[in-house]
């Protein structure tokens, strides 16, 4: 799958062993995305560490709206790995198939009817695509939709982190969709 070596659960060593044993705790093996940094043990715990950090912030955003900023982003950088595993994420909450069907087609111009979503899913547009064009007004839109700081914040930061990992995953060719809800809910570690 990967264009570059990776390092199989079963030849892990040291902190590498410890990071695919995280992740495996909860879903019984290391994800591809995971075992694409394995040449490089540390980054491959750092990675973990870090998208626990950002998916556990505290903050008043909804698993829906966290979710659909990370979907936004992971389709706008045409990611299929990501982007469908957030498609299976959102199903599991609840969210209709017909209405991510149409995120998934046209990003840009998805609307869900919810102002608060909406201002959500057009900030998480613009910061993906334009980040040097995000202003205080696009703040300020969000406030409107009564996102508090520390909601922006995480945000921010599920955007940004989205936009990281879809490069890695699009840069070292994890192009192949994730095909279960169960990998795309248990591969966070805990």
């Amino acid at each position: 799958m990967a264009w570059i070596r990776t390092i199989p659960w079963n030849e892990s060593t040291g902190t590498l062993k410890d990071a695919y044993d995280w992740q495996a705790k909860r879903l019984g093996e290391p994800t591809d995305y995971t075992q694409l940094g394995s040449l490089y043990p540390d980054l491959v715990m750092q990675r973990l560490q870090l998208y626990k950090c950002v998916e556990a912030c505290p903050s008043g955003l909804s698993p829906i709206e966290r979710q659909m900023a990370a979907l936004i982003t992971s389709v706008l950088n045409e990611t299929p790995h990501c982007s469908s595993g957030l498609l299976l994420k959102l199903e599991s909450l609840g969210v209709e198939r017909r209405f991510l069907e149409r995120v998934d087609a046209e990003p840009r111009s998805a609307r869900s009817g919810e102002a608060r979503l909406d201002a959500i899913m057009d900030y998480a547009v613009k910061l993906t695509l334009t980040p040097g064009a995000v202003a205080e007004a696009d703040i300020e839109a969000l406030r409107a939709q009564g996102l508090e700081d520390a909601d922006i914040l995480d945000l921010n930061n599920m955007v940004a982190y989205y936009c990281y990992t879809n490069r890695v995953a699009n840069g070292l060719g994890l192009k192949t969709p994730i095909a279960s809800t169960r990998e795309a809910t248990l591969a966070l570690p805990v």
